[in-house]
């Protein structure tokens, strides 16, 4: 009885304040989660899973650092779907539809290539402790989590740290990008990946700036590899 009563409840407040689509802000229907199916179809995937050490995308990391894969889920557009996705994810508190997505990105990679078995442990782009609490999580890490429980590997947030603030980098060009974080990160707990292959988070790829630190530093730090995983590509 009670069981009745509580999803009687549930769908009258479902019915009063109905979840909307991210996409389109259309009630998603009872199966949906994050975006209705017509705007999950729609989305602009990338496929690059299909070819992660295609020399193309790695050339933003050529002669800077080794970079073992790289691929993102979709491309990323000014004014698209996925730019909407993002700042929510960002700045309106919808972590969970990272996490979400994210498990979406993992099902697929799981499906269409080999790349879990380049995987050791997966570590979200870390933010800067005043950044946290202003924002109240790290979208990163919650991206992170959902690869994690795709994929079945283990993810860590105690591991890479940004040890300064720094200003955004939405403005700057490749070059201001690097000179803004080639000194922000470090590795805690060093031990928890040495010999492993990591795999960096983010939610999106655009210059490469802030991936290629915090790769720089993992590698000192004895992992035997870095991988790059994001939700969302810039085109080229």
């Amino acid at each position: 009885m009670l069981l009745i009563v509580h999803r009687l409840f549930a769908n009258f407040f479902d019915l009063l304040f109905p979840t909307l689509c991210l996409g389109c802000n259309k009630s998603l229907g009872a199966n949906e989660l994050v975006l209705c199916t017509r705007c999950r179809i729609n989305l602009p995937e990338t496929n690059k899973h299909q070819e992660p050490y295609n020399l193309d995308l790695l050339n933003k990391f050529a002669g800077k650092v080794p970079v073992q894969f790289l691929a993102s889920y979709v491309f990323f557009t000014k004014g698209g779907i996925v730019q909407k996705l993002i700042h929510g994810i960002k700045y309106k508190g919808q972590k969970e539809a990272a996490k979400e997505m994210a498990k979406w990105y993992g099902y697929l990679l799981i499906s269409e290539s080999n790349l879990v078995n380049e995987i050791d442990v997966l570590i979200g782009v870390p933010l800067h402790k005043s950044r946290f609490q202003q924002r109240g999580y790290n979208q990163a890490d919650w991206i992170a989590e959902g690869l994690s429980e795709a994929l079945n590997v283990p993810m860590r947030a105690d591991v890479l740290i940004r040890k300064r603030f720094n200003e955004s980098q939405t403005r700057k060009n490749r070059l201001e990008r690097w000179e803004n974080v080639k000194t922000v990160f470090s590795v805690n707990n060093a031990d928890e990946i040495k010999d492993k292959k990591i795999v960096l988070v983010d939610d999106v790829l655009t210059t490469g700036a802030t991936l290629e630190a915090c790769a720089i530093e993992l590698l000192k730090a004895g992992c035997k590899s870095v991988g790059i995983l994001t939700l969302a590509a810039t085109h080229r």
